[in-house]
């Protein structure tokens, strides 16, 4: 009888231990989900994606201009996308930077809508990688001239795949041509038509800023302002808030556009989370949305 008693005595420490056991690693399993969730939600890069032509270092002098006014410096990571679709890093993200600034151009940066969507698809490979490395759930973007055809072509096409796990807070384009050289929507690229046949795709929660440059009265030099204010034909009464800004005088050309004092500015305030506000420039344009 005391031999039976011990048994089940024994028996039922054992048992004890092993629900113990189980608690604890529910528990701890739980609360590494947690800081993962509360580390992932803390990571929120700006990816930027140059235009044609550009490489990765396109927005070297841009970076250069944020970081004189940061509070805390944003490192740069740059990738590069050869034409056999492999991923190319150069730079890297600091421990602990919870702002970094990525930079993703393409062996093949040339112009046209067949390279637009190769680019495209080659970027979504690109992001796909970024994600797993880094293990972001949200981001910013930036695209100059053409970046910001290669950014709407991925929204349509391939962010819907990730946007339940990664959340797209901010898109800004600047002097991107929507229409191509067409200053006019009496003539429609064909590229615009798909835009606006695929706009519902787009995230409905975005809230998207379109710049233009005005070097002259309807054009930054290269891109017509009409064919920038196209993209209203793409985004307006689609994403959550849509806003058309134009810069114009001094580096108001169409290349100078990324390190426009004006443009910096307007990143800082509208796409960065956490910058130290500097006094506003002369002549700086007001922003006005339009919400859905």
């Amino acid at each position: 009888m005391f031999k039976q008693k011990k048994f089940w005595f024994s028996l039922l420490g054992v048992l004890l231990s092993v629900i113990l056991l189980v608690c604890s690693l529910n528990w701890s399993r739980q609360n590494v989900a947690e800081l993962t969730r509360w580390h992932r939600s803390k990571v929120s890069p700006v990816i930027m994606i140059p235009g044609s032509s550009a490489t990765e270092n396109r927005f070297d002098r841009l970076v250069k201009k944020l970081n004189q006014n940061a509070n805390e410096k944003h490192s740069l990571l740059k990738v590069r996308v050869t034409n056999d679709d492999q991923i190319h890093y150069s730079g890297s993200i600091r421990p602990g930077d919870n702002e970094p600034i990525i930079v993703v151009g393409f062996e093949n940066n040339h112009d046209g809508y067949d390279n637009i969507k190769q680019q495209a698809r080659r970027f979504a490979l690109a992001f796909e990688d970024l994600n797993e490395q880094y293990n972001f759930n949200n981001f910013k973007a930036i695209g100059h001239s053409n970046g910001g055809l290669i950014y709407t072509a991925f929204l349509e096409k391939y962010y819907p795949e990730y946007a339940q796990q990664v959340t797209l807070k901010r898109l800004m384009t600047i002097g991107t041509p929507y229409n191509f050289n067409e200053g006019s929507m009496q003539h429609k690229a064909q590229m615009l038509t798909d835009f606006i046949k695929d706009r519902k795709k787009l995230p409905t929660e975005l809230v998207m800023y379109s710049v233009a440059g005005s070097q002259t009265y309807n054009a930054d030099g290269l891109v017509p302002v009409g064919s920038v204010l196209a993209g209203r034909y793409i985004y307006q009464g689609q994403v959550k808030q849509f806003t058309t800004i134009t810069v114009s005088g001094e580096d108001a050309q169409h290349s100078a556009l990324p390190q426009n004092d004006q443009i910096v500015e307007l990143i800082e305030r509208y796409m960065l989370d956490h910058v130290k506000k500097r006094p506003t420039i002369q002549g700086m344009p007001q922003l006005r949305g339009d919400e859905k």
